[in-house]
């Protein structure tokens, strides 16, 4: 492993690599605070949707090399291997790029980046402009029994996917077809990356012996954050690795593996990627034997062939393939996925130059200046509540939740790891607060943006991101029910809401009911409510959930991770769904 680098500060690294791109393409700004790299607007900007990615740093060129005409319209960066915030990307899609059209928000599917991502989209349309959100997940390396549900990682195929909805959406495309292509593109798509060695940050320690993979073994599947993959190979020659991988890849006997199927008469692109470490001489070499084996034991020959490095895992000493299936778009000619992938770009990290006239139009561009807008600016409706009525009802919740948190903690103790009670308290007291100081209104629309507002500044983890995403959603589900007109909100209004932002949840976490997660107690909240319009009996049905979760053994969240399970089995309900509960009874007895 190399451990030798140019930089020791990786901070300072990630922000000097994104201010890059500004050299060497000047039709970009960069927004150093919130680390985003997007397009200056010009004349056409806001008749084209804006497609925006991002995510953990140490990808180089993905995903803010691929800002630029004909590729994304902004691109978000996290720190090394950890996902941007949520409020990083929010202020990206409504104040960064200009569109009319709405935005796509498509990061990789890892876990931070979709909850993130997910939690911003659900912002984007509580501040009223269209948006929409695909994970990207390309990798056959883990395979379905072993990803579960949360599904295939993302590797440098993906980069495809976002140059196919770059280019539709420079066409002046909607943001539906340039969602639904997206997604027609992911499901044609597999990859799969092996590497030599793992990868080393700069500023940290040269990692323990131990912890290397041998000499003469390669890990077959490995994903870009130093994941494991299927398995190791030793004493392998290239010629057996690239079989092995393009069997993983293309057997369609494979239940675990086959995501596309194919026929003779189909065509394919073939990428072949550099992880970050591979010479540009040995990366053709391997470009050479994937082809040569795609032909005699596969019989496809690829239409395009694209080498390079497109998405790295830092100094990964390893290589991805990924192949695209061409199918048909349906958007007639010009809009095919291959003229879509060939469409001019200008974005450093694809293959294409940037354009003389650009260099020129933007010669003499004067300092960007920033503005955000505020959620008190975003979040109005005509939907009307008994601003007195609200605040004895929230805050005796409020208050019931944080007497709980005593027993909320023993039971995360027992079953996790301890701060889930801590974080719920810390949330309510802050939420709390600020209906206690008077920033209620009998606009509900923006008193529970407000309250978004605190949540997401006050709750970290799982279950800060879980809560804001909802509520995010609870938002944009109440202002759908704006007719214009003072109304006066009841309860059929919050079980609309409510029905909207759970769906809208779903999205953006596999947890349901009997995952022994919160979503046990808020799952059947919803339901009843939407059921009955009985809040009482809605709070009852939580209640239940919540006390269920005794007897289930987790499959999400840390608790999965923890023994002696026979120990706690029907004695200790999920903490998150009991405090969860709590609240929602407090809800009900305060009415």
């Amino acid at each position: 492993m190399q451990t030798k680098h140019f930089f020791s500060d990786p901070d300072h690294l990630v922000l000097t690599a994104l201010n890059s791109l500004t050299l060497t393409n000047p039709s970009l700004a960069f927004d150093r605070e919130h680390k985003i790299i997007f397009r200056k607007p010009d004349a056409s900007s806001r008749d084209k949707v804006a497609v925006i990615s991002g995510g953990g740093s140490g990808h180089e060129p993905a995903f803010a090399g691929y800002v630029g005409k004909g590729v994304l319209a902004g691109a978000v960066a996290g720190t090394i291997f950890a996902s941007p915030s949520a409020e990083q990307i929010s202020i990206a899609a409504i104040d960064r790029v200009v569109t009319d059209k709405g935005v796509l928000l498509m990061p990789m599917n890892y876990t931070g980046d979709v909850l993130h991502f997910g939690m911003a989209a659900e912002k984007t349309k509580a501040a009223g402009r269209k948006a929409e959100f695909f994970a990207i997940g390309d990798d056959v390396g883990v395979g379905r029994k072993k990803s579960g549900k949360v599904g295939r990682r993302g590797l440098a195929g993906g980069i495809m996917v976002m140059k196919i909805a770059g280019a539709l959406a420079e066409t002046g495309a909607s943001l539906e077809e340039v969602y639904r292509i997206a997604k027609l593109a992911n499901e044609n798509l597999v990859s799969l990356g092996s590497s030599l060695e793992h990868v080393h940050v700069p500023g940290r320690e040269p990692p323990a012996a131990s912890e290397l993979i041998p000499q003469d073994e390669v890990e077959i599947g490995m994903g870009i954050h130093n994941e494991p993959g299927s398995h190791r190979a030793k004493n392998t020659s290239l010629p057996d690795l690239i079989r092995t991988m393009l069997k993983q890849l293309l057997d369609q006997n494979d239940p675990d593996r086959a995501y596309i199927s194919y026929g003779p008469n189909d065509r394919f692109v073939l990428m072949i990627n550099n992880l970050g470490s591979v010479s540009t001489l040995e990366l053709a070499g391997i470009t050479d034997e994937v082809t040569r084996q795609l032909a005699s034991d596969w019989g496809i020959k690829p239409v395009r062939t694209l080498q390079g490095t497109y998405l790295t895992s830092l100094n990964g000493l390893g290589f991805s393939i990924s192949l695209l299936k061409l199918v048909d778009t349906g958007l007639g000619p010009g809009k095919s996925l291959l003229e879509l992938l060939d469409a001019p770009a200008e974005a450093v990290g694809w293959a294409a130059p940037i354009q003389t006239a650009t260099w020129e139009e933007h010669a003499n561009d004067a300092p960007m200046e920033f503005k955000d807008s505020k959620s008190d600016e975003k979040a109005t409706s005509n939907l009307k509540v008994d601003p007195a009525v609200l605040k004895k009802t929230l805050g005796g919740a409020l208050q019931r939740l944080i007497a709980a948190e005593p027993e909320v903690t023993r039971y995360d103790t027992i079953v996790g790891d301890g701060d889930c009670g801590v974080g719920l308290k810390r949330g309510a007291q802050a939420v709390l607060k600020l209906i206690n100081e008077g920033d209620v209104t009998d606009d509900i629309v923006s008193t529970v943006a407000k309250i978004v507002d605190v949540v997401e500044a006050s709750m970290d983890g799982t279950s800060g991101a879980i809560y804001a995403i909802f509520l995010n959603a609870l938002v944009h589900g109440l202002r759908e029910q704006d007719s214009g007109s003072a109304t006066t909100v009841t309860a059929q209004t919050w079980a609309n809401a409510l029905k909207y932002a759970l769906a809208a949840l779903s999205k953006y976490t596999p947890a349901q009911v009997g995952d022994r997660t919160l979503i046990d107690a808020l799952a059947p909240f919803c339901s009843k409510l939407v059921e009955t319009g009985d809040v009482q009996a809605a709070a009852k049905a939580a209640r239940d959930g919540a006390e269920a979760t005794k007897n289930l053994k987790a499959s999400l969240g840390r608790a999965v991770y923890v023994g002696a399970e026979q120990e706690w089995l029907g004695k200790i309900p999920d903490p998150g769904a009991y405090g969860l509960a709590e609240l929602l009874t407090g809800l009900a007895e305060n009415l």
